[in-house]
């Protein structure tokens, strides 16, 4: 008992300290970016460097914990009804085209569970709080509610166990590529960043496609897709004019301080208030 008790702590030391390492070589990268290209001027933020950290920690070690569990439960009952030939022709794809096939099934379940999340006012509820601060930098990436983060990610994971691209015995490591090539790129798309792309910003997420998902004006529930903006343009959710958005934020109101945004969206019910958005074209 004291032994399980033991690896269980060293795990967890190891995972905080590698996300304590990452978060250095971010803040090394980012830091300088965002005060030499910086798209809004630097100021004091109403959201505090404290709360970030803590969602940065709490978001980097729970959703992959209690996702495990779902995951295992998917990957075993797909195994059983899907024909062995396929699981072995799968099994014997290279790599980069795992990966490939694995980002882009990826991203079709993230996308459809990110944009049920703003359509849904129950989901609404734990997804506002990332939708919440009035300004974007890299760190508002881990600014977000651990339900969300949950539900989010399971969706995006889901395909791959669905379609037999990983299973249990293969070590779990296509699953990790897929989420730490969206994480990293996430912090980008993010970042008070005033670059923009040309015709690169059709085939990739930018910070231009991501600020004008965050945009609080007729033109918000738009550009779902984290990676690929190709999906957004195939149900009709692509909006990325020439211009950088007006406004960030929500319209309601969001606790202060860190404990009421874990609890609000568990008691009060919130719906999204309705309001006349820009049309979707397909």
């Amino acid at each position: 008992m004291f032994s399980h008790v033991v690896q269980h702590a060293l795990a967890l030391l190891y995972q905080t300290a590698s996300l304590t390492a990452w978060l250095v070589i971010l803040t090394v990268v980012f830091l300088p970016l965002e005060r030499l290209f910086a798209l809004h001027p630097t100021r004091l933020r109403a959201r505090s460097i404290a709360i970030d950290l803590t969602y940065y920690f709490l978001n980097g070690l729970a959703p992959a914990l209690i996702l495990a569990i779902p995951a295992s439960i998917i990957a075993a009952g797909v195994q059983k009804v899907t024909p062995q030939a396929y699981i072995d022709a799968v099994a014997e794809l290279p790599l980069w085209a795992k990966v490939t096939i694995g980002i882009v099934l990826s991203e079709l379940g993230a996308y459809w569970g990110h944009r049920f999340s703003h359509k849904n006012a129950f989901l609404w509820r734990f997804h506002k709080v990332h939708h919440s601060p009035e300004s974007l930098d890299w760190m508002v990436n881990t600014r977000a509610h651990p339900v969300d983060v949950i539900f989010v990610r399971l969706c995006g994971l889901a395909p791959l166990y669905l379609f037999s691209l990983t299973t249990p015995r293969d070590g779990g490591l296509l699953p990790l590529i897929v989420t730490l090539v969206g994480t990293v790129w996430t912090f980008f798309v993010h970042a008070n960043l005033n670059w923009r792309f040309g015709p690169l910003e059709w085939l990739v997420a930018t910070p231009a496609f991501h600020h004008w998902h965050h945009t609080n004006d007729e033109y918000r529930d738009h550009n779902y897709a984290a990676l690929l903006p190709v999906i957004d343009r195939l149900f009709g959710t692509h909006h990325l004019p020439n211009h950088w958005p007006p406004v960030y934020g929500v319209d309601e109101p969001v606790a202060p301080t860190f404990i009421g945004q874990m609890l609000d969206p568990l008691s009060a019910p919130a719906a999204r208030p309705q309001r006349a958005s820009a049309t979707e074209t397909p």
